[in-house]
């Protein structure tokens, strides 16, 4: 049977000795609460047979930005006197399983005194949904200080307009000390990192068949899309609500290699019409969120489609958006403004990985909002069309 043990200022990398641990096993579920924010999606967090579940509806949700999450006030449990000192940081750890895959969930930690809410967070990639996955954060110079109330979040965001579950066996909190905690456990996957330099990645690939889908006019191949420049025309991409970008790479000897990090797409602007006061009509916090294009991954349809030939209806084989798309994007950005600049989206080790093994057929850039960009094609003869920057092992 699993038990709580609290002890304070002491690590022990043991699940039954922690200073704060919920191994879920009460009748009831205690000390927890937990919200939803930026759209429709409601939340239970419900005990089970020595576990807890949360229970995500997202059904009446309309436009997938929408968060999940728990929350704990840990304060009692930890010497935060410790924490004045660098060497001590704050370790949570989870095991979770998920209903649907692959998922990212977070860790977000905070204190009332926080306005930088991204500052201690840190996602990670669920692979799949056979089993139970250990995860763990540790902070990096997390200021809490005695007298502070310190909260642990487990999050779901963005999952999809459908009914998600996230099993949790146990939750714990730890005051350790950072340099012999041991490496973090799980796939990490840092929030918005920082782009390195196109020039530290050895392989650059230039996207191997790109082309756009119509939802309103799913039999038309729209391989011909253009457009007139002064030095004549352009081969672009031009997606809207209902027009979106597909893009696939032939990996050629890389298939199967490992991808080492984190890589690199690249998309230049032809040009980006936007506007609408969605701040204004939604608030800062949701509203923000528009004004974007979506980049996800295609899990499903046709996988060796034809830029002169495909269709809404070909590529789609008749399969629901969910079966096709992770109903869970990769990263939402704004696009370089400028005609001609570049925009680099992170896409992370574990999407690469997918990418290279063929779990993941290809990439869809959709846009959030009423955002009706052009990016240049792979047809286009300046060589701006799309590409990825990714290092490997053999």
């Amino acid at each position: 049977m699993k038990y709580t043990v609290l002890l304070f200022g002491l690590f022990v990398p043991v699940i039954g000795y922690a200073q704060f641990l919920d191994n879920f096993d009460q009748q009831n579920i205690e000390g927890w609460f937990w919200f939803t924010g930026d759209g429709d999606a409601t939340l239970d967090f419900v005990q089970r047979e020595r576990y807890a579940s949360l229970m995500i509806d997202a059904t009446k949700d309309k436009h997938n930005v929408y968060w999940t999450l728990i929350k704990r006030d840990v304060t009692e449990y930890l010497n935060l006197r410790k924490m004045q000192d660098p060497a001590y940081e704050l370790r949570v750890e989870a095991r979770v399983r998920v209903n649907r895959a692959p998922r990212r969930i977070n860790f977000m930690i905070n204190t009332q005194r926080t306005v930088d809410y991204h500052e201690h967070l840190m996602e990670f990639d669920i692979p799949d949904t056979t089993g139970w996955h250990v995860v763990s954060y540790t902070t990096n110079q997390f200021d809490a200080r005695p007298g502070d109330t310190v909260y642990v979040q487990l999050c779901a965001t963005d999952w999809g307009i459908g009914k998600y579950r996230v099993d949790v066996d146990y939750y714990r909190a730890d005051v350790v000390v950072a340099s012999l905690s041991g490496p973090d456990k799980g796939e990490p996957v840092p929030y918005h990192p920082p782009i390195p330099p196109v020039h530290t990645f050895l392989i650059h690939l230039n996207v191997t068949q790109d082309c756009l889908i119509n939802s309103d006019f799913p039999d038309i191949n729209l391989y011909d899309w253009h457009v007139k420049e002064p030095a004549g025309e352009v081969r672009v991409l031009t997606i809207n609500a209902n027009q979106w970008a597909i893009l696939r790479w032939d990996f050629g000897s890389l298939k199967h290699a490992k991808a080492i990090d984190a890589g690199i797409l690249e998309l230049t602007t032809q040009s980006l019409p936007q506007g609408g006061n969605f701040i204004e009509a939604y608030g800062e916090d949701f509203g923000m969120e528009f004004g974007k294009v979506r980049v996800v991954e295609i899990l499903g349809g046709d996988p060796e489609w034809d830029r002169k030939k495909v269709t809404w209806n070909s590529f789609m084989q008749g399969h629901s958006y969910d079966e096709v798309f992770n109903p869970q994007m990769i990263y939402d950005t704004e696009l370089s403004v400028e005609p001609g600049t570049k925009t680099w989206i992170t896409l992370s080790r574990p999407v690469l990985q997918r990418l290279l093994d063929g779990t993941t057929k290809g990439l869809l850039i959709r846009p959030l909002g009423t955002l009706n960009p052009s990016i240049y094609a792979s047809e286009d003869r300046s060589g701006k069309g799309p590409k990825l920057y990714l290092n490997v092992m053999p």
